[in-house]
């Protein structure tokens, strides 16, 4: 914790303006680092926000409308040192990685006005508007399916047909008691768009043994479960919540058919969205909450890192095609946070390294960074 000095100094006119300010960014859902909410408050109000802060955040957070999530968020401010470091005028976290994120944003934009761009899109806008309740069930039948489509749509929208054996799955239909459609890896035709076959490809010169290195440490210091298993041929990974995994806290998997060093970059994006707190804290305080941010952020946010680590790693990849779906023209990425990606990148960098003594549980008073 910072010093309490600090809200000796704060008044209650101060204390409500930054508590103003801390509901709109919960509002807005953005979840900056302590730095950037620090630099925020500065510009918003003044520099005597920042005596205010920690007695504004400890009152806010008795407020019942505030969403679980938002509550964790500033519960993990305070608990993690990082405000008390922020407001100590500690360095902020690795601030020359700025310049790969903005030359990444870069490409991005660049290659949003490409004709394989226009491709991707074209093929994405062409599958049906299916019913929530119909995505559940397909989500059940096959966890990994990124589209699907009745063998109609498949062959009057996209030229292709289920190949032979094809496995349908059921969803419900409107004047019919159910529907069979096809994953598109059951399928065949008209190849699909370069930018869906080649997302999460990374090459170049490397040392694979970093892969094992960040697999051993995820799983025996972070009890993140990895699983190399066959996913649908457009999703090259997921993290979820480990579920009666036994000890496990988070369970990520990666499509097995990649190469290795695209299973190393789709390990980075997925280990991103654990530590950046895309799926929730962690009791032990292991990462923090940001689980109300847009998917948008989250994506930028994940793929920004793997960015970050892999260049650093000696590999290039797809990052700029990836993170260019979830550009906005040239809107700001108002919850994308630059601390919290650096932070991340040199945790994952460290995990590459070497092998991590395993961390201390909360209750044990010694929750490690």
């Amino acid at each position: 914790m910072a010093d309490d000095q600090n809200t000796l100094f704060a008044n209650e006119p101060q204390v409500d303006a930054v508590m103003g300010i801390l509901r709109e960014l919960a509002r807005s859902h953005a979840q900056p680092s302590a730095w950037e909410l620090l630099q925020h408050l500065d510009n918003k109000v003044d520099l005597k926000a920042r005596w205010a802060v920690e007695d504004a955040i400890r009152r806010l957070m008795k407020d019942s409308d505030l969403t679980t999530a938002t509550r964790d968020y500033f519960r993990d401010l305070l608990e993690s040192g990082d405000l008390a470091k922020a407001l100590r005028g500690k360095a902020r976290p690795g601030r020359e990685i700025e310049s790969s994120i903005d030359a990444l944003v870069r490409a991005s934009t660049v290659y949003r006005s490409s004709t394989a761009f226009q491709e991707m899109v074209d093929f994405m806008a062409n599958f049906r508007d299916y019913a929530p309740f119909n995505n559940m069930l397909v989500r059940l039948q096959n966890p990994s399916c990124s589209f699907y489509a009745s063998r109609r749509d498949w062959e009057r929208r996209f030229s292709r047909a289920p190949i032979e054996d094809a496995r349908p799955m059921l969803i419900l239909a409107t004047m019919h008691p159910v529907m069979l459609v096809y994953d598109v890896d059951q399928t065949g035709g008209k190849p699909l768009p370069e930018e869906l076959r080649n997302f999460a490809k990374f090459e170049g010169e490397w040392n694979p043994k970093q892969l094992d290195q960040t697999v051993e440490n995820a799983m025996e210091r972070d009890r993140i479960r990895i699983d190399f298993k066959r996913l649908s041929s457009t999703n090259a990974g997921f993290a979820t919540l480990a579920l009666g995994s036994g000890e496990s806290k988070m369970r990520i998997a990666i499509h097995e058919e990649l190469d290795l060093p695209s299973r190393f970059g789709v390990v980075c994006h997925e280990l991103a969205h654990v530590y950046l707190g895309h799926l929730g804290g962690d009791k032990d305080g292991w990462w923090p909450s940001r689980g109300d941010l847009n998917h948008r952020a989250m994506e930028i946010e994940a793929e920004a890192v793997a960015h970050v680590v892999t260049q650093r790693a000696g590999l290039s990849g797809a990052s700029s095609r990836y993170v260019s779906r979830y550009l906005q023209g040239d809107k700001p990425m108002e919850a994308v946070s630059i601390d919290l990606i650096a932070k991340v990148s040199g945790r994952i960098e460290e995990m590459a390294k070497r092998r991590q003594a395993k961390r201390r549980t909360r209750d044990r008073k010694a929750v490690t960074e």
